[in-house]
């Protein structure tokens, strides 16, 4: 397996673009839990969007494996994100960052493709004790997106190698706007079989690659006190005065946080194709694939490999999907300061 291409930039913005990154992040308002994302309806129905890598981390404890209740895991894990951007800027300031021309130059590299445009902008905030659980992003496809089709069969689609003519290979940039204790940004370059690299969370410093093909996380953030809250779907995290962040629960304070305490990042990506006819395919939906039919490549192709004898039922089908295609790096028993 090559090594997987990416660029680091340090410094990535100017310090007072960097410093407008901060003032955006706190003046923005409620951040949501990314676990409140819908369930899956149709196939795989009541399956959690990226059932495969909650389903991962739950079984394995994270990067480095500890044994803990699976409530106090889904609270690790359990992040805080909102959008700056889907295809046009959502939020005033942003508008640099969504146009940022490294990170188009470095896309360009990476995938050798010359036409790039970026798409989405959102920002990751997680709070002492979180980590992100090791995972790879989800792709998209001419005719198949998150907008529709759930995003754990995204990423069998595209791990299982059948769909690269359909493929819309997408850029990620990830960006550090505060220094913190921990939370270093953990992947693995040589494949999931090598040992992982990481680069730490430094303000104003990013990696930009390919995070739709290689597995990568966030280690666990420093536990201030050695206890991390309860945190459930349905809190938010808010900038409230000064220095000081809080996380509530209806109103009510669940705890409370300075910002060196937080990690947060913001994620750049943007769809890359290698001339005007590619482009023109996906805006004009002309060569899509439909998920009934990518669905069914998938069965064949199991079919092929032995997995089963006859065709499962579409209850048992999506946890099949994803333990045949879906192979994630193998967790360390190991200590980690802070523990």
């Amino acid at each position: 397996m090559a090594r997987a291409l990416y660029r680091y930039f340090d410094p990535l913005m100017s310090e007072s673009s960097a410093a407008n990154m901060l003032s955006l992040c706190a003046g923005f308002g409620e951040y949501g839990m990314y676990g409140e994302a819908p369930i899956s309806q149709g196939f795989g129905a009541g399956m959690a969007q990226r059932h495969d890598a909650a389903r991962n981390f739950i079984m394995n404890g994270g990067r480095f494996a500890r044994d803990e209740p699976v409530e106090k895991l889904a609270a690790r894990t359990n992040y805080f994100r909102e959008s700056y951007a889907y295809a046009e800027p959502l939020v005033d300031g942003i508008e640099e960052f969504h146009g940022l021309p490294c990170f188009v130059e470095g896309a360009r590299e990476i995938f050798g493709r010359s036409i790039v445009v970026p798409q989405i902008v959102y920002a990751n905030l997680l709070v002492p004790g979180q980590e992100l659980a090791i995972h790879t992003d989800v792709p998209e496809f001419r005719g198949c997106n998150r907008t529709k089709d759930p995003e754990w069969l995204l990423v069998a689609m595209h791990h299982s190698g059948l769909f690269d003519h359909w493929r819309i290979p997408i850029a990620t940039g990830v960006a550090w706007f505060n220094d913190c204790d921990g939370g270093e940004f953990a992947f693995y370059p040589e494949g999931r079989d090598a040992p992982a690299e990481t680069v730490p969370a430094r303000y104003n410093t990013a990696v930009i690659m390919d995070t739709d093909s290689w597995f990568h996380g966030v280690d666990r953030l420093k536990e201030y006190n050695g206890v991390i809250p309860d945190l459930m779907p349905g809190m938010k995290l808010n900038h409230v005065e000064g220095d000081n962040w809080v996380v509530t629960e209806k109103g009510e304070e669940i705890s409370r946080y300075k910002w060196d305490q937080l990690r947060f990042s913001v994620s750049w990506k943007a769809y890359c194709f290698k001339d005007e006819d590619e482009r023109r395919a996906w805006r004009e939906h002309s060569d899509d694939i439909a998920q009934e039919r990518a669905i069914e490549m998938l069965v064949a192709d199991m079919g092929e490999r032995k997995v089963f004898a006859e065709r499962p039922s579409d209850d048992d089908l999506p946890l099949l999907m994803i333990d045949e295609y879906i192979s994630f790096p193998a967790s360390t028993k190991a200590a980690i300061s802070g523990d």
